[in-house]
C-alpha cells in the first residue's frame, strides 16, 4: 500500500503533505528531524490519510493536494474540526 497523508505541525499549526509506502515510519522521520522539507516545524501530528495500492496513484493524488488548491480545500472542509 501506499499513503498520501496530512501531518500538522504542533509548533506552529501548519500543514504538509506527502506520500510514502510506509507511513508509520515516514511520521517517525519527520517528528526525528529527518526531512529536510519539515525539520524546522517538527513535532508533527498525523491529521489524515489515503491508501493507494498503487503508487502512481498515490503520487498523482499527493501533487492533486499539493497543487490544485480545490482538491486540498475539499479535503480541508471535512476535517474542519480536526484542524482546530
Amino acid at each position: 500500500m501506499y499513503y498520501v497523508y496530512l501531518i500538522r505541525s504542533k509548533k506552529d499549526g501548519k500543514c504538509y503533505i506527502g506520500y510514502t509506502k510506509d507511513l508509520r515510519e515516514r511520521i517517525r522521520q519527520h517528528n526525528l528531524r529527518k526531512s529536510v522539507a519539515t525539520k524546522s516545524r517538527a513535532p508533527f501530528e498525523l491529521i489524515y490519510y489515503e491508501a493507494y495500492k498503487s503508487k502512481k496513484d498515490a503520487k498523482e493524488r499527493e501533487e492533486a493536494l499539493k497543487y490544485h488548491g480545490q482538491a486540498i480545500r475539499r479535503v480541508k472542509e471535512r476535517l474542519k474540526d480536526s484542524l482546530k
